[in-house]
C-alpha cells in the first residue's frame, strides 16, 4: 500500500508538471478567465464590480506577453524560460492623458522606475508595467518607445516599471524579454475579464510556497458610499507555506504542505537549494524535511500592488489607499519580509486634463497662467475606499494562487498549484466554504 502511494504520488507530479516547451502569447480581446477563488468557495467581504478585476475601473486596460520556453538544466542566456510582461494603461491606448497618482514600499527590496515624479508630482503620465528584476531596463526603454510611436505629448517621460524576481522557475539572468514584448504587452491591452496565474510578468513567481503571479480583485462602493469603484492588480511572489491565510485560516499548515522546494528530476551535479543542501526530489521522504523561519534560511519575495479607482482623489489622497493595500496583504499572511519588495500604486481615473506634467502640451506663454479646475472627495468620506482597498487586494492574491498552475522551471525545480480539493475541505471544517 505504501508503495502504491508513493508511486501514486510519482505518476500525479508527472501530471501536473509536464512542461510547456514553447510558449510565447499576448492576450487579446476578452479571454475569459480561469478558476478564482469564489468559484471554490472562498468566502469575502464587500462587492464586487461586473469582472472582478481592475479593469471594472472604466477605461483601465490590461496586456500580456508571456515567455515559456525550454526545460532541464540552467544555461544563462538560453534558459530555460518562464517570465513576461504586465503592462497596465490607466486611461486605455484610446487616451494620452495623464492620471493623478500615489507610491507607497511596505519593504523597499525592490525597484518601481519613475516614482521619484510621482512623489514631486502626483502625476502619472506612463503606463504601468511589471516583469521580472533583471528585464526592468529593457521595459523602460520599450515604455519610452511605445509613447514616441504614438505621438505622445511632452519631449521626455518617466515610465513606471515594477519587478518582482523569478529566479528559481527562470533563466532571469539571461534578460530574455525583449523589447517587442513590452510592446506586445502594451498594445495587447484591453478590458474586461483579464488572465491571471501564470502569466505575463507574474509567469513565474512563486507565492508562499505555491505557484503563484498575476491576481486581480475589485470592489464597487454603495450610493452612500459614493458609488465608486476601486481595482486592484498583483504580482505576487513573496512568503513561505506558514504564513499563508486563506479566510484567515493557516491553510497550509492545517494541510501539513512539505516545506522544503523539491525538483522533477535531478540533475548531475546535483541542483542545490539556497541554504546549501542538496535539492530532494519531488515525491521522497526527503521533501518532508521541514524548514523553519530561520535567520539563515533566505528571504522570498515580492509583490507589486497596483490600485485604480475612479473616486475623484488628489495625489495625497492616493498615497493614503496605497498605504492601505499592507493590510489586505497582512490578512493574506504577508509581514513584509527584509528581503521583499513590496511597492504599492494607486492612481485616479477622475480629473481627466487636470494636470499632464510632462505630457502637458506647452502652454500659450502670452496668456496668464490659469488654474485647473480639481474634484477631491472630503477626508472624512474615504473610509469606505480604504476597506476596498484592504478587501480587492486580499482577494487578488487569492485569485493569484487559485488562477496559478503547477509549474516546473530551471533545473528542475517544481512549484505546485495550492490544491483546491484540500483548501475545500479546511474551509468547510471551519464552516467557512461559501457553496
Amino acid at each position: 500500500m505504501q508503495q502504491q502511494r508513493k508511486d501514486s504520488v510519482g505518476i500525479l507530479v508527472l501530471l501536473l508538471s509536464i512542461p510547456t516547451l514553447l510558449l510565447a502569447q499576448s492576450n487579446s480581446g476578452h479571454p475569459a478567465p480561469g478558476l478564482r477563488a469564489r468559484d471554490i468557495g472562498i468566502p469575502f467581504d464587500g462587492v464586487p464590480g461586473p469582472f472582478n478585476a481592475i479593469t471594472d475601473v472604466k477605461g483601465v486596460e490590461v496586456g500580456y506577453k508571456t515567455l515559456i520556453s525550454g526545460d532541464g538544466k540552467l544555461v544563462v542566456g538560453k534558459g530555460p524560460v518562464r517570465t513576461g510582461v504586465t503592462a497596465i494603461l490607466p486611461r486605455g491606448k484610446g487616451s494620452k492623458q495623464s492620471v493623478f497618482a500615489g507610491f507607497f514600499s511596505g519593504n523597499g527590496n525592490g525597484d518601481m522606475t519613475g516614482t521619484h515624479w510621482i512623489e514631486e508630482s502626483g502625476v502619472l503620465e506612463t503606463p504601468i508595467l511589471i516583469t521580472n528584476t533583471n528585464s526592468v531596463g529593457v521595459v523602460r526603454d520599450a515604455a519610452i518607445k511605445w509613447m514616441v510611436q504614438r505621438n505622445q505629448p511632452g519631449d521626455f517621460w518617466y515610465p513606471v516599471v515594477a519587478e518582482t524576481a523569478d529566479w528559481l522557475l527562470n533563466d532571469i539572468k539571461g534578460q530574455h524579454v525583449t523589447a517587442q514584448d513590452a510592446l506586445d504587452a502594451l498594445n495587447s491591452a484591453t478590458g474586461g475579464p483579464i488572465q491571471e496565474g501564470n502569466v505575463g510578468g507574474g509567469t513565474g513567481m512563486i507565492c508562499n510556497g505555491f505557484k503563484g503571479g498575476t491576481g486581480s480583485s475589485s470592489r464597487t462602493l454603495d450610493t452612500q458610499g459614493g458609488g465608486y469603484t476601486v481595482g486592484v492588480l498583483v504580482q505576487c511572489n513573496y512568503g513561505r507555506p506558514p504564513q499563508l491565510r486563506i479566510a484567515g485560516i493557516p491553510v497550509a499548515r492545517e494541510m501539513k504542505v512539505q516545506q522544503k522546494r523539491c525538483v522533477l528530476r535531478q540533475l548531475s551535479p546535483p541542483t542545490l537549494d539556497s541554504d546549501g543542501t542538496v535539492a530532494p526530489v519531488c515525491g521522497t521522504a526527503q521533501v518532508g524535511v521541514n524548514r523553519t523561519d530561520s535567520d539563515g534560511t533566505r528571504d522570498v519575495g515580492s509583490i507589486i500592488v497596483v490600485v485604480a479607482t475612479d473616486a475623484p482623489l488628489s495625489p495625497d489622497q492616493l498615497k493614503r489607499l496605497a498605504r492601505r493595500v499592507p493590510l489586505g496583504l497582512g490578512r493574506a499572511g504577508a509581514i513584509e519580509m527584509n528581503g521583499s519588495g513590496d511597492i504599492f500604486i494607486a492612481f485616479s481615473t477622475a480629473n481627466a486634463g487636470a494636470d499632464d506634467g510632462n505630457s502637458g502640451v506647452d502652454a500659450d506663454r502670452s496668456q496668464a497662467a490659469k488654474p485647473a479646475g480639481v474634484q477631491r472627495l472630503a477626508s472624512r468620506n474615504m473610509d469606505p475606499l480604504f476597506s476596498a482597498v484592504t478587501q480587492a487586494t486580499e482577494e487578488a492574491v487569492d485569485n493569484a494562487l487559485i488562477a496559478a498552475k503547477t509549474m516546473t522551471g530551471a533545473n528542475y525545480w517544481l512549484v505546485p498549484a495550492l490544491p483546491h480539493d484540500r483548501l475545500r475541505e479546511i474551509l468547510r471544517n471551519h464552516n467557512l466554504l461559501n457553496q
